[in-house]
């Protein structure tokens, strides 16, 4: 446990660390503490600092750095901060004009991008309970289909499936119609059980609306509203900061950026438990190697009609850690509290 006094100074390191860049010397914590602690006290508590693990000296003249330790206890020491009620105000009647839940995940993004300056994620969760309202298919060619689930709370999903031999319009009506007909409300977990089921059955090896089924079955028809869907905003921040990246550790933390699913694996893996509300992750290594020198913080937010949002900022170690705390805190709030 650090005493009150060594908090206070580390903080006041981390702080001074995040607006400057540069490695902090005792002298100039000393000039802006308001008490009369002397630069040589404070020499003392950074050696222990140090000792401790929270602190680095790059070179033997210069001050200390901040390593992840104490940044992550800057950061989980810090309440959010309270955003003005106009913005909060603002969030709330930006999100509630999206229509659907899923445009209201997406918007989430941009917000948390906006109010931070950072890079904003999102991920969509579908519920495992979702229902069909309906099922669209089209045709775009003579092999290709557009698949379009629609579930009961307003998620729409699409998908181009390509056909190894060809349903004709009034083939892909009769599926169409088979489908919404028998399954209409079913969730869609239950719906590819029993549909499985059907077509594992001898008939369908003779009934021609049920081959056709089979290959759109097969092509992943109903998995498509389960899928998360991930929103990014704001990477083209990044290049503005001065994150002393090689151009290739930089091509590769863009490239990594662009992979929906290690995104995913992120989140899930810094954001595993929604009981424990806003969580913070400092160096994200064992993610991606071009992300060591990043942070991430998030939370989970159940959303009305069982959707699950996991929402998180992606940003360097030398964020503003309050700002980015109060984004994602009211952004979730105002999220989970809207009507369905």
């Amino acid at each position: 446990m650090l005493s009150p006094r060594t908090v206070e100074v580390l903080h006041s390191i981390v702080q001074m660390y995040i607006e400057t860049g540069e490695p902090v010397a005792s002298r100039s914590i000393a000039r802006v503490r308001k008490d009369n602690l002397s630069a040589a006290t404070i020499r003392n508590i950074m050696a222990d600092l140090a000792d401790l693990g929270y602190l680095d000296q790059p070179h033997t003249s210069a001050g200390r750095v901040p390593t992840p330790k104490a940044f992550k206890h800057f950061a989980q020491g810090l309440a959010a901060s309270r955003v003005p009620g106009a913005n909060l105000d603002r969030l709330r009647e930006e999100l509630v004009q999206r229509n659907s839940l899923e445009e209201r995940a997406e918007h989430s993004s941009h917000l948390l991008t906006e109010l931070t300056r950072n890079v904003g994620i999102v991920a969509a969760i579908p519920a495992i309970s979702q229902c069909l309202d309906h099922l669209e298919l089209v045709p775009l060619s003579e092999l290709r289909i557009l698949m379009v689930v629609v579930t009961s709370d307003g998620f729409v999903r699409n998908q181009v499936a390509h056909l190894t031999e060809p349903v004709s319009p009034s083939e892909l009506t009769s599926i169409r119609n088979y489908v919404n007909q028998e399954f209409g409300g079913w969730s869609l977990q239950d719906i590819r059980r029993e549909l499985g089921r059907r077509l594992l059955e001898e008939r369908a090896t003779y009934d021609s609306l049920l081959r056709k089924l089979t290959i759109l079955y097969s092509q992943g028809m109903l998995e498509i509203g389960m899928v998360p869907q991930i929103y990014l905003e704001g990477a083209s921040n990044l290049v503005g900061i001065d994150l002393h990246l090689t151009k290739e550790r930089l091509r590769d933390l863009f490239r990594a950026l662009e992979e929906k699913k290690r995104l995913m694996e992120l989140l899930d893996q810094f954001l595993a438990d929604s009981s424990d509300g806003i969580q913070v992750q400092i160096g994200l290594g064992d993610a991606h190697p071009a992300m060591r020198d990043f942070s991430l913080i998030g939370i989970t937010v159940e959303m009305p009609g069982g959707l699950q949002a996991k929402m998180a900022v992606l940003g360097p170690m030398r964020m503003n850690y309050p700002r980015v705390l109060a984004a994602v805190t009211h952004v979730g709030l105002v999220l989970k509290t809207l009507p369905q």
